[in-house]
């Protein structure tokens, strides 16, 4: 695969950004008290989202129970889910004007639905609070845990998206205590369980997979008949996360765009800053435009 292996930056990830109002998001999240894995995770994109006055919620807390080389979220013992987060967190993207929220989540192997039924309040709230929104669901692998899924189904998200992450050989390095088939299979269970309910998932490139390895991977992801997929550059967050093996050209990512549409997936964003609910509000009004469900 053609890439650029050191861990300088190469030019394409090169921006800049005209005067913003980015702190006046910062302090309505600070205000009621929300966090955002834009912050937790390092996001690149964090500026550029949040000087449009939008951000990815995440529920359930700042820390984590699982501990992926890949990510900067903080790890350890979780506090209990609190109960004013929803209501908190309705009356945020209500003040942001926002009329597509995407929300994710720590995973919260310490809770018995793995925290689905926060998360489906959280949704309900959101629908409450502003009646016409559309809300995708960026969830854990709930533990594997079919009850979970299906009571967080029957909140109605607009998107539910999974993130495989990795190839399945990477997964001890970058995920240890994931499970690939159980990614996958929570994939297939959402797209069998309600088959017009647009499924998403994506994945990271530069930490080691072949391009074989990508090929396979995207059509696993496929077969379980999501239609929605994201594939960016993987960057090093701290020092203490696992270190980036190579840099992916913008044209390779290109490669992978059209090779996801020959394999049939609807919608495919694949660059080296995407991110899994980066334009994620774009990328479902393509698909509602589209005539698909």
């Amino acid at each position: 695969m053609n890439s650029t292996r050191h861990n300088r930056l190469p030019p394409w990830f090169r921006r800049s950004f005209k005067p913003s109002d980015a702190h006046d998001t910062w302090k309505l999240l600070r205000r009621y008290s929300i966090c955002t894995v834009c912050e937790s995770a390092k996001c690149p994109n964090l500026k550029e989202c949040f000087s449009s006055k939008t951000a990815t919620f995440l529920v359930l807390g700042p820390v984590c129970t699982r501990n992926c080389g890949f990510c900067s979220v903080e790890r350890g013992t979780p506090a209990s889910a609190d109960p004013t987060e929803p209501e908190r967190l309705a009356s945020a993207a209500s003040e942001m004007g926002l009329s597509y929220v995407v929300l994710t989540m720590v995973t919260r192997d310490d809770l018995e639905d793995g925290g689905g039924r926060h998360v489906a309040a959280v949704i309900e709230s959101l629908r409450r609070k502003i009646p016409e929104v559309r809300v995708e669901a960026l969830v854990s692998d709930l533990g594997g845990s079919i009850d979970s899924l299906e009571l967080l189904l029957a909140s109605r998200p607009d998107v539910f998206n999974h993130n495989i992450e990795t190839v399945p050989r990477l997964y001890p390095e970058v995920r240890s205590r994931a499970s690939y088939t159980r990614s996958l299979a929570l994939l297939e269970r959402a797209s069998s369980a309600r088959p017009c309910l647009p499924v998403k998932s994506g994945f990271m490139v530069g930490l080691g997979e072949t391009e074989e390895e990508i090929v396979s991977l995207m059509k696993d992801i496929r077969s379980t008949g999501c239609r929605i997929l994201t594939i960016g550059q993987y960057l090093r967050p701290s020092n203490q996360n696992l270190a980036v093996k190579s840099f992916v050209s913008p044209e390779k990512f290109q490669e992978f765009e059209a090779l996801g549409r020959e394999m049939g997936f609807h919608i495919v964003y694949s660059g080296p800053l995407v991110r899994s609910s980066y334009l994620a509000a774009e990328a479902y009004e393509k698909l509602r435009k589209g005539g698909n469900c």
